[in-house]
């Protein structure tokens, strides 16, 4: 036959990797948990805003962001804009953390 059968040692057909993007709910329920327990964790107290049932919320978010198409989590102290996720991350690795949230 012209069929060439490309086989593992193992009898199994060989495994290619794949990638499966997170959907966006789930990354962003995800950063806020990791988000919370940091904060728990150093007793530092905080309020949890929920953007997903009012527009209005969503809406200042951005505006404090300066981002429209900013998503959760986006860390805010009072008026003061500390940043997004990956700015808290960067903070809480790099000890700055209470810089970061205007704490300091």
């Amino acid at each position: 036959s012209d069929v060439l059968s490309v086989r593992s040692p193992f009898g199994a057909p060989p495994r290619v990797p794949i990638t499966l993007p997170l959907p966006p709910d789930f990354q962003i329920k995800s950063q806020q948990s990791e988000v919370t327990r940091i904060l728990d964790g150093k007793n530092i107290k905080y309020e949890l805003v929920d953007i997903s049932q009012d527009n209005a919320l969503r809406e200042e978010m951005r505006a404090k962001a300066g981002n429209p198409k900013a998503i959760p989590p986006q860390i805010v102290n009072g008026d003061h804009y500390c940043g997004d996720y990956e700015l808290f991350v960067e903070a809480v690795e790099q000890n700055t953390l209470q810089e970061f949230l205007k704490l300091a």
